[in-house]
């Protein structure tokens, strides 16, 4: 059961040539495949990180590659909805810079912070895990692409993607604001007085 949430990840990473294939296929093969596959690794995002708290199979390995997956998985999307023109140019541009360019700085500053062994003032916080879940469901909607009835998914998936960037930025505020003591090389000094 300890090794089911590495094999979740495994599964996550090597769906994304599947996600693109049949992004690209069109028609039916885009709308219910290439759906179908990015909520299948969605879900698995969610219950990988289940299972390993929950059976206590939290190993370095899966901690490293689970954001990893992730993060791969859903900058895949964003370049394939920016590709195919499913959004405003340039509104799909800078959401997806913004968004990407994010987990850049946080990724980087996570290791900064393990080097100098202060990674625990930069743990995913609920901002974070809201933030990623919005992404999640607007790439379905943009993906899906198809309206349901009257809704237009472009549009909730559009709207999503707006909030889910304003999620981003507010977040890397706050890991930047946390981090900042030790970026200036004050670390010790606070933890020194808490």
């Amino acid at each position: 059961m300890a090794r089911i949430p590495n094999l979740l990840t495994m599964l996550r990473i090597l769906l994304v040539p599947v996600f693109v294939a049949l992004f690209f296929l069109g028609g039916t093969s885009r709308t219910y495949g290439a759906t179908a596959v990015f909520a299948i690794a969605a879900i698995t995002d969610w219950a990988d990180g289940y299972l390993a708290r929950r059976y206590r199979g939290v190993s370095p390995f899966g901690t490293f590659l689970d954001p990893v997956a992730d993060k791969i998985m859903v900058a895949t999307a964003l370049i394939l909805i920016c590709a195919t023109q499913e959004m405003p140019v340039v509104l799909a541009g800078i959401l997806t810079s913004i968004i990407v360019g994010r987990e850049i700085t946080v990724s980087a500053l996570r290791e900064w912070m393990a080097e100098v062994g202060q990674r625990h003032r930069v743990a995913v916080s609920w901002l974070g895990k809201l933030k990623a879940t919005l992404q999640m469901l607007a790439i379905l909607f943009l993906v899906y692409r198809e309206p349901l009835g009257p809704i237009s998914t472009r549009l909730v998936g559009m709207v999503l993607l707006v909030v889910a960037a304003a999620l981003t930025l507010w977040s890397m505020v706050g890991y930047l604001q946390a981090a900042w003591p030790s970026l200036l090389g004050q670390a010790s000094h606070l933890d020194k007085e808490s």
